[in-house]
Parts: C-alpha cells; sequence; structure tokens
C-alpha cells in the first residue's frame, strides 16, 4: 500500500518530536508536574520496550537516524505512561483490555478467552505465577480476608484453589501475569488484523 499524505502517515506512526509537541499540546507534564522533555520522552520509551517488546511500537533504524513510533505506541504513552490518575499496572491494564474491544469489534470477532480453566494447588500456583511459597501463601490469606475463602479448599489433606480463586488472584495480585496474558491475546488479534489488511507495523521506509 502507498500512502504519501503526511496527514495519512501521522495516523499510522509519529517521529519522537511530533509525540512530544502533541503531549505539550494537551498540556501534559511529569509526575513533577514539569513540562515534558525529549530526555523524558526517551525514557518513557524505553520503559514501553521494556515492557511491551512484542507489540513492535518502535521502527528500526534502517536509513536514518530516526525512529518512528506506532500510533498504538503513541497513545500507551498517552494513556499509561504520562497519565497520572492510576497506577502503571493498572493503566497498562486498562489500556490493554481498551485495544481488545476495539480489535475485537473490529474484526467481529468474539472474546471467547478463558485462561483459568483449572484448580491449582500451592506448587502449580507457584510455578504458574513465578513466585516463592511465602508469596502465594500471602496472596491467597488476601484473597480470603477479602470474602473469598471459597475458593480455597482441601483435596486429600493438599490446600487446592479453584480455577474462579486463580483468575482473582491473577487479576488482583499477581496482575504481571494478567497484563502478559492480555498483551499475548492483543498480538494474536493484531495479527488477525494484518491478514485482514490492515497497516499495522509498516514504515513505509521511512527509518
Amino acid at each position: 500500500m502507498y500512502v504519501n499524505s503526511e496527514q495519512a502517515l501521522d495516523s499510522i506512526f509519529l517521529s519522537y518530536d511530533k509525540i512530544l509537541k502533541k503531549l505539550h499540546q494537551l498540556g501534559l507534564t511529569t509526575k513533577q508536574g514539569k513540562e515534558i522533555t525529549e530526555l523524558d520522552l526517551r525514557k518513557a520509551i524505553d520503559v514501553m520496550l521494556e515492557k511491551h517488546p512484542t507489540c513492535r511500537w518502535r521502527s528500526e533504524k534502517i536509513k536514518s537516524r530516526k525512529y518512528f513510533i506506532l500510533i498504538e505506541g503513541y497513545y500507551w504513552l498517552l494513556n499509561v505512561y504520562f497519565q497520572k490518575e492510576k497506577s502503571l499496572i493498572d493503566a497498562d491494564i486498562d489500556f490493554f483490555e481498551d485495544r481488545i474491544k476495539q480489535y475485537e469489534e473490529l474484526l467481529k470477532v468474539e472474546n471467547n478467552q478463558n485462561w483459568w480453566k483449572e484448580n491449582m494447588d500451592i506448587k502449580q500456583l507457584c510455578k504458574y505465577f513465578d513466585r516463592k511459597e511465602t508469596t502465594i501463601r500471602k496472596a491467597i490469606k488476601q484473597m480470603c480476608d477479602n470474602g473469598f475463602g471459597q475458593y480455597k479448599f482441601l483435596i486429600n489433606n493438599k490446600g487446592v484453589i479453584s480455577s474462579k480463586g486463580v483468575k482473582w488472584l491473577c487479576k488482583n495480585v499477581f496482575k504481571k501475569k494478567y497484563l502478559e496474558l492480555l498483551e499475548k491475546y492483543k498480538m494474536e488479534l493484531t495479527e488477525l488484523y494484518i491478514e485482514k489488511g490492515y497497516i499495522y507495523d509498516e514504515f513505509f521506509g521511512k527509518n
């Protein structure tokens, strides 16, 4: 696909300079209330790439010394990194849930994801969340203290957490795991989006 208009290109990806200009126009500041500098933006992009490398939001340097950021990455910076109302992990989760919903509506895909189908004992939970047993037990206590003790039961004198309990732990305690699941599913939808002929990580030789 040939895209010539600068306005059309800006709807697909943006240079660092254009992102910085947009952030200034929106009146966004750092968490310290200062104007966002180029250094602040670069740090934000480093965090973005570290947290979400599979999303392919930044171009490679091939023909020039400039990087470009996909518009989806720009919205991540806007709605996750530079927002101040939520914690970074909660804003990140909200962002991916929203993007998934948008992809599903556009692609007319029904969300039938069920990541929590099995009950798990302590050892399985340690492996699933990559956490030590003491951390898992504290999380289970937190779940019970929040009124969900019914998700914990015994089988052959072994403590087991129901699939609903695993889901609760994932969404409320081990949010990084939940975010990983969301990102994986979001990228599956992204690949379908590309297959349907939509533009995603195409930088048209600008980099």
